[in-house]
């Protein structure tokens, strides 16, 4: 048995040190019960939280990547939505001409069918201008190619390469000047007309297949990012079920704390009983 003493109260001592414990435990747990992390800052688990902020980082760049596959592939889009139109201009063009190569037309049927060519023709041109997005076209020649980001830090990338779609180019043979006023410009073009459909299918095949592989690369980056987000949960938030009854718990033994405090703090008034 403890001798009594009015300058120590080891009992009171004791139940300070468990409240002390159980107030540091409920302040952790009202502290994950407010921000749904258990592992909110270094100080709870340096570790954890090291090779947490290393995988967020890897879930911003993710993200940086996706926004780049998606300009990519908006541009790419945009390329091919053109060159199926410029496609079907063609289609028509080749039915002019081909129309305009018969020797029986009279002169004005021969005009209706040259200036019905040429309007598609200039059509052409104007479709190759405008069919930009983002400030980047793909089939008028002014680049070469687009990169997007493949990877969260940027260290691969995913090209598409552009095709030039202009007039009188290599795909698009037709020339800014090309007509069917005569049975002999007929001729030369629908061999032209042939010629640039047969080449346009391929370089649409190209951009496809590209387009295509812009949008797998994207469902697996988003996919990626999403595991590794789980993976950060899983690491570091707090299981708020668990975390609720716990607190119940430290509540009740918060009160207890108290009384126990209490009664320790009430030993030494039993000295004054001695020397009544």
């Amino acid at each position: 048995m403890a001798a009594l003493s009015v300058n120590t109260n080891y009992g009171a001592m004791v139940a300070l040190q468990q409240l002390n414990k159980t107030n540091m435990s409920l302040e952790q747990t009202q502290s994950r019960i407010n921000t749904g992390l258990k592992v909110a800052g270094a100080k709870d688990n340096g570790a954890i939280f090291a090779i947490a902020q290393d995988m967020r980082a890897d879930i911003s760049g993710l993200g940086v990547a996706q926004q780049s596959l998606d300009r990519a592939q908006s541009t790419t889009d945009v390329a091919l939505a053109a060159g199926e139109a410029i496609s079907d201009l063609l289609v028509e063009m080749k039915e002019k001409a081909l129309s305009a190569s018969d020797a029986t037309l009279s002169a004005s049927q021969r005009s209706a069918y040259s200036e019905d060519f040429e309007a598609l023709r200039d059509q052409i041109a104007q479709i190759t201008t405008n069919a930009d997005f983002n400030g980047v076209n793909l089939i008028d020649g002014s680049t070469a190619e687009i990169a997007a980001i493949a990877n969260a830090d940027g260290s691969n990338s995913l090209t598409v390469a552009a095709e030039d779609l202009s007039l009188s180019g290599s795909i698009v043979t037709i020339t800014s000047a090309q007509d069917i006023s005569t049975v002999t410009e007929a001729a030369a073009a629908l061999t032209s007309v042939s010629a640039s459909l047969e080449n346009l299918n391929e370089a649409l095949a190209r951009l496809g297949t590209a387009s295509k592989r812009v949008e797998v690369h994207n469902t697996f980056v988003t996919a990626m990012r999403d595991s590794i987000e789980n993976g950060v949960g899983n690491l570091v938030d707090a299981d708020m079920a668990r975390e609720s009854a716990r607190l119940q718990a430290l509540q009740t033994k918060q009160q207890l704390g108290v009384q126990a405090l209490s009664i320790a703090n009430q030993a030494p008034t039993i000295i004054n009983s001695l020397f009544q």
